[in-house]
């Protein structure tokens, strides 16, 4: 029984690391990365699509996210989702392909995507603790209901713990390293 409960819990802790990292990857830093905006949704047959999924998406210079529709006709529902995403980017389109110049970040918007990361990172730590009470909930259901020993309640509860404590470390190590990539100029 601890097994499985350790095996979710731990699941469900990595699951929220995995998140946060997902999230980090929309932040932009000073270089163009495809992951920028891969996740833009499309109207593609009336039906919201990841640009990634519509498009061909490469980075040929370090400050230029370029884009190939596969289908001509979507050029300019691409470049409307976009200016709409509210990157701060500015699309040009030729009819062919969309090119996504990527300007330098001013100090007042690297300050803002910390401050936004924080907040995200925060979203991140809030969802180990959850999953931390829901175990420790679960754990003192099951003492009282004499499944396992005071002994073990503690020990589980302590193994509980080092989990949180070693995933709320991964946040913070991605933190620091994502806002070093933004302050970078």
């Amino acid at each position: 029984m601890l097994n499985e409960l350790f095996k979710d819990v731990d699941h469900r802790m990595q699951m929220s690391v995995e998140h946060v990292k997902h999230e980090f990857t929309g932040l932009r830093s000073s270089r163009a990365s495809v992951t920028l905006v891969e996740h833009i949704k499309v109207q593609y047959y009336g039906n919201p699509t990841p640009l990634n999924q519509v498009a061909n998406l490469s980075v040929p210079e370090p400050r230029l996210i370029v884009i190939q529709p596969w289908e001509k006709s979507l050029t300019g529902e691409i470049e409307k989702a976009i200016m709409t995403a509210d990157l701060g980017l500015n699309p040009t389109n030729d009819g062919v392909m969309i090119r996504v110049p990527i300007p330098a970040l001013t100090d007042e918007r690297r300050k803002e995507l910390i401050r936004h990361m924080h907040k995200l990172a925060e979203e991140g730590r809030v969802g180990i603790r959850n999953v931390r009470r829901d175990a420790n909930d679960h754990l003192k259901k099951a003492e009282k209901d004499s499944e396992i020993s005071e002994d073990n309640f503690k020990r589980a509860v302590d193994n509980v713990q080092e989990m949180t404590d070693k995933y709320i470390k991964e946040i913070d190590e991605a933190v620091k390293s994502k806002e070093e990539d933004i302050m970078t100029v």
